[in-house]
């Protein structure tokens, strides 16, 4: 089976079903989700969206499908300057990689950096005043969520 038709292993499923509640429970409401085109992305996708709110656009992208952090990053820089706020689904080591460079500081940093498992939430906060302007260290990451910790919800 080619990677990008793999599908989401139980495990992940059970990990995007807790963030979907999480996600619900504090209130997050991305303006825009941008997600890869695999399958095992577009399948964390479903099971968490009823958790964003009706309020959002979102994009399914092939370009996401991507292992660079890099790619991920430049793809950022694309979102138009009224968006106030992104949630991005990919793939490791890209996610944790462009996480990592973003942040400058914050609590759980050195965790992020060690660990990103799947259906993981890092929540930046990036004073910018465009996407365009995104540079690593630009961001503060401001929580970081791991589904094991949400319990067996």
């Amino acid at each position: 089976m080619e990677d990008m038709e793999r599908p989401l292993a139980p495990r992940g499923a059970r990990a995007a079903d807790r963030m979907r509640d999480y996600l619900d429970a504090e209130g997050i409401r991305p303006e825009l989700v941008l997600c890869s085109s695999a399958l095992r992305t577009r399948e964390t996708l479903g099971r968490v969206l009823p958790g964003l709110g009706p309020e959002l656009t979102v994009r399914i992208e092939p370009s996401l499908y991507s292992f660079e952090s890099d790619q991920l990053l430049d793809r950022l820089r694309e979102v138009p300057a009224d968006v106030g706020s992104v949630m991005l689904i990919g793939h490791n080591p890209a996610m944790q990689e462009l996480a990592s460079h973003l942040a400058f500081e914050g609590d759980r940093l050195d965790e992020l950096r060690q660990s990103f498992p799947t259906a993981a939430l890092a929540e930046l906060e990036i004073p910018r005043s465009s996407w365009v302007q995104l540079t690593p260290g630009s961001g503060r990451l401001e929580r970081f969520v791991v589904p094991r910790e949400l319990g067996s919800g």
